[in-house]
């Protein structure tokens, strides 16, 4: 009734038994203002080209220093390049532009499971600090999705480390399956 009263108000239609309740309203309209406008941005969700490299990498150390391992990130931007437009490109990504910015991005590549086939292999999605909350990260999952479905895999694989809740928030509204069961492992060194 509040918002409805504050809208009646700025159109200037409002019956004189809501009156009392027009200050409120009014307050409770614009506190929700800017919660509004995080969700009207004009974010463009596109894939990723040759040009968007450079950023992708920063935004790729900046992950890194979010996940507490800053010293990690050790591929140049010319192995980046190579094995992403190359000849045979090994991932592919979708960046999010904001006011001809780039302020996020999510990466992948097919990996394939005996068990399920061809899935989609999210490696990283990360959203700049300043631009979470305002559904971006949403809009690439979405894109992600749809990318899936129109490439005929299985599903999308990811991870998270068990201390990032607000990934771990975010990828709930997926109804995700978290698999407490499995180990990670590597080789790097051969």
């Amino acid at each position: 009734m509040f918002i409805l009263a504050a809208f009646n108000a700025i159109l200037g239609i409002y019956p004189i038994s809501t009156a009392h309740f027009l200050p409120l309203a009014i307050k409770q309209y614009l506190l929700f203002l800017p919660k509004l406008r995080n969700y009207m941005i004009a974010v463009t969700i596109r894939r990723a080209t040759i040009d968007d490299c450079p950023r992708m990498l920063e935004l790729i150390r900046e992950l890194a220093l979010y996940e507490k391992a800053p010293n990690e990130v050790s591929v140049s931007l010319a192995h980046f390049i190579e094995s992403g437009f190359g000849p045979r490109p090994v991932y592919w990504a979708f960046v999010a532009e904001l006011d001809n910015s780039i302020v996020a991005f999510a990466l992948y590549y097919i990996r394939y499971s005996t068990w399920k086939g061809q899935r989609m292999y999210l490696e990283d999605i990360l959203v700049t600090e300043e631009h979470r909350g305002k559904g971006i990260g949403a809009k690439l999952m979405e894109a992600l999705v749809i990318e899936a479905k129109e490439r005929k895999l299985q599903g999308i694989h990811w991870q998270v480390l068990d201390w990032n809740e607000p990934a771990i928030n975010f990828y709930r509204k997926y109804n995700t399956k978290f698999d407490g069961e499995w180990l990670n492992a590597s080789l790097s060194e051969f």
